[in-house]
């Protein structure tokens, strides 16, 4: 079963249990699916395409969420939140800060870096070994702390 066809399984679920929430969640990626279908021309659509909109979906979250915190609007950043925790059940399990620590030391030694000069090279190692398991700015952050050292 494709990850795409599991969304929709649950979204039934979610309307006859009638989880606002959750329904709210999966119509949003769904109708990111449908555009994403027909800007494709409907070529084939994988399971990574699907975790994209996802991530896509959840940044737009966050995006509202600082936006309702500027606003003092705790009702709009709970609501935000919740939808948040729906998309990431779907995600992979991140990584920890550890192991994006010791992937980032073994993409430093192979790519020879010496300095924060560096940081595009290490990049360039590191980013297809984290793609979907960890967070750009945290890996960024991590690879600047380690070559600041």
């Amino acid at each position: 079963m494709s990850l795409k066809e599991i969304i929709e399984s649950d979204l039934l679920k979610a309307v006859k249990a009638g989880d606002e929430t959750r329904k709210t969640a999966l119509r949003n990626v769904i109708a990111g699916i449908k555009l994403a279908i027909v800007e494709k021309r409907n070529q084939p659509f994988a399971d990574d395409d699907v975790l994209d909109i996802i991530r896509k979906e959840i940044k737009s979250q966050r995006e509202s969420v600082a936006d309702a915190q500027k606003a003092k609007r705790a009702d709009l950043v709970q609501e935000s939140e919740a939808l948040i925790a729906v998309l990431e059940a779907f995600l992979p399990r991140q990584m920890s800060q550890e192991e994006i620590m010791a992937q980032a030391r073994a993409a430093i030694a192979e790519a020879g870096a010496a300095g924060p000069a560096d940081m595009g090279k290490v990049m360039k190692v590191l980013q297809p070994r984290v793609k979907g398991l960890a967070d750009g700015k945290l890996v960024s952050d991590v690879v600047r702390e380690l070559l600041a050292k």
